[in-house]
């Protein structure tokens, strides 16, 4: 299938490593001027553009942080000086909660840190699309991905304020459809189950990775490729009518 994504100009937030570095070579390697944001690991964000065709123009790295309210803007404006277009926004990056101690129930969480949680990937993300949204109606021509999380569906033990912040996306995009449809812009969400990128391999014991698969109808964890594959559709040409929907790439989970 030609996805016609030749020349496109797109923008991975949290590109760097995990799920958004295999969204990020997925685009690249169907030939769309790829920009990856880093919010920490500058090391890992140039070296992956390296490997994208930085040295042709056809890849950029650039400094991004969710709770900075200029940090969108800033990393829009850079895509548009390389390439002067932004087609493809993938809202991937995510600031993840710690999980609450024995004994520490919902009410006991301070205020300011769940609104720390809600307003980097509620807010944040939502300040991304933004930002995104003029030089695709400027094209007439757009798609948002915006990746969410199993945790809407399953829920997860201490993850209620995260769990918010991600299902808000799902109400977010839906009625975002109205907007920006009729300018050619269409807006998805996926929502990977579990996904065997290096941090999970690296901090989940084998046993719980091992537990999450045997609940799964395929017996093993999504790979992040397979992830990559759904947003690389939904946001490509080739996608010409799926808008508004949550897809989950959990393996029937």
């Amino acid at each position: 299938m030609e996805l016609g994504l030749a020349g496109r100009a797109v923008l991975v937030t949290g590109g760097s490593r995990g799920i958004g570095r295999a969204v990020a070579r997925a685009f690249a390697a169907e030939g769309a001027l790829t920009g990856i944001t880093y919010h920490r690991d500058e090391e890992a964000a140039r070296d992956l553009a390296q490997e994208l065709g930085s040295a042709e123009g056809r890849a950029l790295a650039v400094r991004y942080v969710l709770g900075e309210p200029d940090s969108a803007t800033a990393a829009v404006l850079a895509i548009e000086k390389a390439w002067g277009r932004l087609d493809v926004v993938v809202a991937n990056a995510a600031e993840l909660g710690g999980r609450r101690r024995p004994g520490v129930h919902c009410e006991d969480v301070p205020a300011d840190e769940w609104q720390r949680l809600m307003d980097a990937n509620l807010a944040g993300t939502l300040r991304t699309v933004q930002a995104g949204l003029p030089p695709m109606r400027r094209a007439g021509w757009g798609r948002i991905v915006l990746v969410s999380s199993h945790i809407t569906r399953d829920g997860a033990p201490g993850q209620e304020f995260y769990g918010a912040a991600k299902a808000a996306l799902h109400g977010f995009a839906r009625s975002l459809t109205w907007d920006v449809s009729a300018d050619g812009v269409l807006v998805n969400v996926v929502c990977p189950g579990l996904t065997l990128t290096q941090g999970v391999a690296a901090d989940l014991p084998a046993s719980v990775r091992e537990g999450e698969a045997g609940r799964t109808p395929t017996r093993r964890l999504s790979t992040p490729e397979e992830v990559a594959a759904a947003v690389l559709f939904l946001g490509s040409p080739a996608n010409g009518h799926i808008n508004g929907e949550a897809i989950t790439v959990a393996g029937g989970r």
